[in-house]
């Protein structure tokens, strides 16, 4: 068989090629550009719209020019992605001269997402990683010069960064972490594991939580959050291999007698709870985003395959069993697109509005909100990727596109930034103290 050329979008990781040349060129990042903006026109307002189009041109550009076959170590596009201020548009940075005005906000990072995601999904969910880096720096850098430097590097590309919460007897418990931050008048010593972080081994900056006293009731009172430089002798990193996603490096960190200066302690002890939590929103949100991403990018696949794949005299669309599952999905993926751009539109209103700093009770509905979110996006994209994967049959499964890439990802989706029972007890609470200042 002759050697699949670059030229005709054909990814060097296949096997054996079971989709026409045809097909595949239909399928490629033009096409799908073309059609999910044919769905997002009538819901996209201009400025989105306008941004919207700059990052796939620039994908597009970059895809060309560099012969990306998607099967490579992604972590170096990170910093020509970075250069264009593409890592992350979830909020502006004045204190290192990056502000892109109205081209800011949680709405033009789903924008920004969006088109990245298509571009390659294993790819954005690790720069998604480094968000969650960049945000609590962002919010303690106390324009100290450690701390800036970290967020320039971090937001223009120039290393990935992590977050350290997790450990291996500590998943939904965060609160009350086993790795011991044990406070000197100097600084911080971290001592105890941390696990499921992504970027941990390719990373240069990791924000990392701890308590003074993991035995103490009140552990939860006690705790810090810290900014760690890597490489570090006292930090040991192994790899965590998750075969859904294979080409994103995900770390195991044991951390001993590590000191943290006081220059870079972003929240000290006692307020290293509140550090955690004020980031649950666009954690979380992040994470819905990107289940709406995943879940159009299977669509776009399907979609395209279907108008084109004959069966039995006629294309597979118009079997009722194919084209009636992949409506409904449509009608679902497109009603939670607009769920989140609602979301979206309206936290960046209420940023502007409040200066950064959310009254409680807005702040808890959209605590609540965000959970929502993640909560049926995560279940939404799972059950899309895999059905819509379905509807390609062999043509879905196999590793001629990035279907199992979707697929794979999808499925990690309910385990990420809170499992599923987590949310639902996010919600649950949310949903007692409604009611209890609505009736007093």
């Amino acid at each position: 068989m002759e050697e699949p050329t670059k030229e005709k979008v054909i990814y060097k990781r296949m096997q054996a090629q079971t989709i026409p040349d045809e097909v595949l060129e239909a399928m490629s990042l033009k096409n799908r550009y073309a059609f999910i903006n044919a769905n997002m026109m009538s819901i996209l307002k201009d400025p989105e719209k306008d941004f919207f189009g700059k990052v796939q041109r620039f994908c597009l550009k970059y895809e060309k020019k560099n012969s990306i076959m998607h099967d490579e170590d992604f972590y170096p596009w990170i910093n020509e992605f970075g250069a264009e201020h593409y890592v992350t548009r979830s909020q502006s940075f004045p204190e290192i001269g990056i502000d892109h005005g109205d081209k800011d906000g949680l709405t033009m990072e789903f924008m920004r997402c969006l088109a990245v995601d298509m571009f390659d999904p294993q790819f954005n969910m690790a720069m998604g990683a480094s968000v969650l880096c960049i945000n609590p720096i962002k919010h303690h850098h106390q324009d100290r010069e450690v701390c800036l430097q970290a967020i320039k590097e971090l937001v223009t590309g120039e290393v990935p960064g992590c977050i350290c919460i997790t450990e291996p007897l500590r998943g939904s418990d965060a609160n009350h972490p086993e790795t011991v931050a044990r406070r000197t008048d100097d600084g911080t010593y971290l001592t105890g594991v941390k696990c499921y972080n992504t970027n941990a081994p390719k990373s240069k900056y990791a924000v990392v939580y701890g308590t003074e006293d993991p035995s103490a009731k009140d552990s939860d009172m006690k705790m810090s959050q810290n900014l760690v430089i890597l490489p570090d002798d006292t930090v040991t990193i192994e790899r965590t291999f998750i075969p859904w996603v294979p080409r994103v490096w995900i770390g195991k960190e044991t951390f001993n007698e590590t000191f943290v200066p006081n220059e870079r302690i972003l929240c000290d002890v006692g307020k290293g709870k509140d550090g955690l939590f004020e980031g649950l929103v666009p954690e979380r949100m992040g994470i819905a985003i990107l289940d709406c991403c995943e879940a159009w990018g299977a669509f776009a696949f399907a979609a395209i395959y279907c108008n084109l794949r004959k069966q039995m005299g006629q294309e597979i669309i118009k079997h009722q069993g194919v084209g009636f599952v992949l409506v409904d999905y449509w009608a679902q993926i497109n009603n939670f697109t607009l769920a989140i751009l609602q979301f979206c539109r309206s936290y960046d209103e209420a940023i502007i509005k409040y200066g950064g700093e959310l009254p409680g009770p807005l702040a808890m509905a959209l605590v609540a909100g965000a959970s929502q979110m993640k909560y049926q996006g995560a279940s939404l994209a799972e059950r899309a990727c895999y059905d819509l994967a379905n509807l390609m049959g062999g043509a879905g499964v196999n590793d001629n596109t990035m279907m199992q890439d979707l697929i794979g990802i999808s499925r990690i989706q309910e385990v990420v930034g809170g499992a599923r029972q987590i949310q639902q007890y996010v919600m649950s609470m949310a949903l007692r103290k409604l009611w209890s200042s609505s009736n007093r």
